[in-house]
């Protein structure tokens, strides 16, 4: 690719898009400079690769990126798409299991990421042996919850596509954003896309460094609140929440915008009381980010009961289509009918590395839930999650939810195990408070919300759930919990 084409990524020749002090973060200053040199980087690199016979051949450079400096992360991105790079988004923590996952999927060409405990591989490949088709695009990470890491092939195209439909359903021409989420993670690095797309402005920081003390001084970054987006995981709200500084700080954001998992109706109920201006998303890794969302100032007028009893994703994004397969016909969610979701988007992702998917009828999830007479998606849960105990359908979102309104624990997961006599038995893997509520005193406040078949038959105390950055569960380690527990008998 010519120098040209990453000038026009970078924007450079376009006079609608402000470069001055967009990006705010330790050496944002430097981001330019440090793309001109990795983009050097990887033409040289170019220029080594030669095939059998020592010929000089061209085939797309596979990038494992992996920097913790946001500034060195998002220049070797840039640098990688304007080369027409395969860049491989990589959570620089992983351990030996998952970089050796990675690297017999991958086999790289080029690795940056420093101080970074990579398998004692080869780091550059100047002979192009691999028998995996070699594709350029962006490679997001998702399935680590499952404990088998894929990547989900996206495209500038797919990207731009998710930030242009972001724009017309708020009606932006430009987008800020700050951003405390990996930038390796799809929420992550879309709100940079957002922002770098736009002429917006983009401020990064980790979590733990805004929870902290100097961290909660609002006119720490120098910027207006109300200009810009947020976007937070279900436990991040909640430990903003828990502090009255934080709290109000949060309250001057024009949307922050909430993903990543189901939201308890405790968090929800206290994000309203606080008026959050809160934008609750629908979106994955494969559609590059939301695809619904309830708009801010909806979800401070919609009655509160209402809301929590069916929890509200809003509308279809413009760039989007949402359609429910109803795959079970006696499955119903009050007077609604339950479908399993399926997904036609332009921002929908290719495949999973290295394979492209064939199918043209969208992305089938395994989201359970129905669209309202108004258009607007309710999520009840995830169909693989589903527990039919003695005959029973139940979701366990739905469970977890009325276990947390109950105040009496401090987290807590519901899941199936087998049971010879249901089927299925609703398990509860709970954080108890300090000191510990008995189990009995919280089955007698969920009698009160639940029908009996869905009240938890057994209950397993943990000191804490495996939860990754975005607050979501690994399945992987709470079985491991899970088989440890029966094993010592400590199943309530």
């Amino acid at each position: 690719m010519e120098s040209y084409l990453l000038k026009s990524l970078l924007n450079l020749e376009d006079k609608n898009i402000s470069r001055e002090n967009w990006l705010i973060v330790e050496n944002g200053e430097e981001f330019e400079t440090l793309v001109e040199e990795l983009y050097g980087e990887i033409r040289h690199q170019l220029d080594r690769q030669i095939d059998h016979n020592h010929e000089p051949i061209y085939k797309p450079l596979k990038i494992i990126l992996a920097q913790r400096d946001p500034v060195k992360f998002l220049a070797g991105f840039i640098a990688g798409c304007a080369a027409e790079c395969a860049v491989f988004l990589c959570n620089p923590d992983w351990e030996k299991n998952e970089w050796e996952q990675v690297w017999d999927l991958v086999n790289p060409d080029m690795i940056w990421g420093d101080e970074i405990k990579f398998p004692d591989f080869t780091t550059t490949n100047t002979n192009i042996t691999s028998e995996k088709p070699i594709i350029s695009g962006i490679m997001i990470p998702t399935g680590g919850s499952s404990g088998k890491i894929k990547f989900a092939i996206h495209t500038w195209e797919t990207l731009t596509a998710s930030v242009r439909g972001f724009t017309e359903y708020f009606n932006l021409s430009s987008v800020n954003s700050f951003c405390v989420l990996p930038l390796y993670h799809v929420s992550g690095l879309m709100q940079f896309m957002r922002s770098f797309t736009t002429g917006g402005k983009l401020v990064i920081t980790s979590f733990k460094q805004l929870t902290s003390e100097s961290g909660q001084k609002s006119d720490i970054y120098k910027i207006k609140n109300s200009d810009f987006f947020i976007s937070l995981v279900p436990t991040q709200l909640q430990r903003l929440l828990e502090n009255q500084k934080l709290t109000q700080w949060l309250s001057e954001f024009k949307t922050v915008l909430l993903g990543g998992g189901p939201s308890w109706n405790d968090l929800l109920t206290k994000a309203r009381a606080n008026d959050i201006r809160l934008a609750p998303t629908y979106g994955m890794t494969e559609t590059a980010s939301q695809i619904a969302t309830l708009k801010p100032d909806e979800f401070l007028k919609i009655p509160l009961d209402e809301f929590l009893k069916t929890k509200n994703s809003g509308r279809t994004l413009p760039h989007a289509e949402i359609v429910m397969e109803h795959l079970l016909e006696n499955e119903h969610y009050g007077e609604n009918h339950l479908g399993v979701i399926r997904i036609k988007a332009k921002s929908l992702a290719l495949g999973y590395y290295p394979t492209i998917w064939q199918d043209d009828q969208g992305f089938l999830t395994d989201d359970m839930g129905f669209l309202d007479q108004n258009g607007y998606l309710h999520i009840v849960g995830r169909r693989s999650n589903k527990i039919i105990s003695g005959g029973e359908n139940i979701y366990p979102s739905e469970v977890e939810a009325a276990i947390r309104a109950t105040t009496l624990i401090m987290d807590v997961c519901v899941i199936g195990i087998p049971d010879h006599n249901w089927g299925e038995a609703v398990t509860a893997i709970y954080v108890p408070q300090s000191p510990p509520t008995p189990i009995l005193e919280i089955k007698n406040q969920l009698q009160q919300t639940l029908t009996r078949f869905k009240i938890p038959k057994y209950w397993i105390p943990v000191v804490s759930l495996p939860r990754n950055q975005q607050g979501k569960i690994n399945i992987s380690q709470l079985q491991q919990i899970i088989l440890e527990s029966l094993d010592q008998e400590e199943i309530v």
